[in-house]
């Protein structure tokens, strides 16, 4: 096999895993009243089936990034694919719904080692250039494919059995983990220099967990409670300790210089908002499909379809896109269409209209998702050395993860804050708070265009210079 082919073979069982992780973010959705009756779980509990898997997922990103750039990016791939496939076996299997609630975390877990060193055996595989582009955009296309499609998947396999949207996954991750032992490339074994940050992995993990748990529980304790304000002082103090920590250390978790990136902290900033948003803007739609309008789980589901087919059909233009106009454009124009289609949904009634509402504003969603999550992806690890991939990469998805857990607490909050009754005035103010954030993230990516037209990845790469 030729080292091209050898790189595409390897891209394809990456883009297979991380179609899954992206995939259990919402796939779970629609099955949950049916998880609900047969489990006997009460609301508060049900939400956990969720949040169980963002908190494994969201909070130990950061740790599954570096870890994979200290101990070898196959390996941790490897190893942490094998746990994905087995915690998805138990949570099919299991009759009790805490045990449910487990395997989804350490499942969570498994995806936050995999994604990160997926993305980074990407980056260190392909050169920097066009070749790279069209390689992280097919990547990061699969996983805004299985986030868009997980619902329609669930809409399927519930009609069956809610069990099949915990099992399906198991067979394409032993296949893919069968696949990444011959194809994966060996020097993704290489190793960053460095020792183990224990104590700052422990206080960012400590942090990222605590953040999650704090804004996914507020709605139910209050977020003027005690409980809640002492929980945030407490991350507070937390993630200071660490940045102490980082400071202070030869060999930290995160080299603190890499957020002198402008162009990386911009792509962190831009997938909190086309993550945060559209998690929360899913759950209202859900509200509003199901609950509001009586539609049928399969029908819910395939109201997100047009997005979904939209992310999966342009998924090997992107690369050639980034490459002719630049990530900038790029995501100052997927920002203004996720706020168009926000604002589209803003025109929600008891009869809405199929071709002049639904079909159009999630068409407008599937583009944002198209430009932006690629071009976020190549702007994120542009210029960034390959010894810190997995840094970069962790930093992005767990901004992501942690922005979606933190949006859809508020949405939540404003949506129930007239006493739980659903209606088109409280479905309105929550999308309203996705359609505010869309419009200051494209103000921020807008920042971008006037610092620059197009920077050579040299001298992009000088922004990471050690504090």
């Amino acid at each position: 096999m030729s080292s091209s082919s050898s790189r595409w073979s390897a891209l394809a069982v990456l883009c297979a895993v991380i179609f899954l992780d992206a995939l259990d973010v919402s796939m779970v959705g629609v099955a949950l009243p049916s998880i609900q009756h047969e489990l006997g779980l009460s609301t508060s509990s049900l939400q956990w089936v969720v949040s169980g898997y963002v908190l494994g997922y969201g909070g130990l990103l950061l740790l599954g990034g570096r870890t994979a750039d200290l101990l070898g990016r196959r390996r941790v791939f490897l190893v942490a694919l094998a746990v994905f496939a087995v915690a998805s076996l138990l949570g099919g299997l299991v009759d009790d719904g805490a045990l449910l609630i487990a395997a989804r975390f350490v499942k969570g877990v498994g995806a936050a080692f995999t994604a990160p060193a997926a993305l980074s055996i990407i980056t260190t595989t392909f050169p920097e250039g066009p070749l790279r582009n069209k390689a992280l955009s097919i990547f990061t296309a699969c996983g805004a494919s299985g986030y868009s499609l997980g619902l329609v998947f669930s809409g399927l396999l519930t009609q069956l059995d809610w069990r099949y949207t915990m099992l399906m996954p198991v067979p394409v991750a032993v296949i893919a983990l069968i696949a990444a032992i011959k194809v994966l490339p060996r020097n993704a074994e290489e190793r960053a220099e460095g020792g183990h940050d224990l104590i700052g992995a422990t206080l960012i993990t400590a942090s990222m967990l605590l953040l999650v748990f704090t804004v996914v529980q507020a709605p139910e304790a209050g977020w003027t409670s005690a409980r809640t304000i002492g929980s945030l002082v407490a991350v507070a103090a937390l993630f200071g300790l660490f940045v102490l920590t980082e400071l202070r250390l030869r060999h930290p978790l995160v080299r603190l210089g890499i957020l002198r990136s402008g162009p990386l902290v911009r792509a962190n900033i831009g997938l909190v908002v086309l993550m945060g948003s559209y998690v929360a803007f899913q759950f209202v739609a859900m509200q509003y499909f199901q609950n509001l309008l009586g539609w049928s789980a399969l029908g819910t589901a395939l109201a997100f379809l047009p997005a979904g087919l939209l992310v999966a059909v342009t998924s090997t233009k992107m690369g050639d896109l980034a490459d002719r106009f630049g990530t900038g454009k790029l995501i100052v124009v997927g920002a203004a269409a996720l706020a168009g289609g926000y604002a589209m949904f803003l025109g929600i009634s008891n009869t809405p209209s199929l071709y002049g509402l639904v079909i159009p504003g999630m068409v407008l969603l599937g583009i944002a998702f198209a430009l932006s999550f690629p071009a976020l992806n190549i702007q994120a690890t542009n210029g960034v050395p390959d010894d810190e991939q997995g840094l970069a990469s962790g930093l992005l998805n767990t901004s992501g993860q942690v922005g979606g857990a933190i949006v859809l607490a508020v949405v939540t909050a404003v949506l129930t804050s007239g006493g739980g009754e659903i209606s088109i005035g409280s479905l309105r103010a929550a999308i309203l708070v996705s359609l505010v954030l869309a419009l200051a993230g494209l103000a921020i990516a807008a920042t971008g265009l006037r610092s620059r037209k197009a920077v050579p990845a040299a001298s992009e790469a000088k922004a990471y210079e050690t504090v």
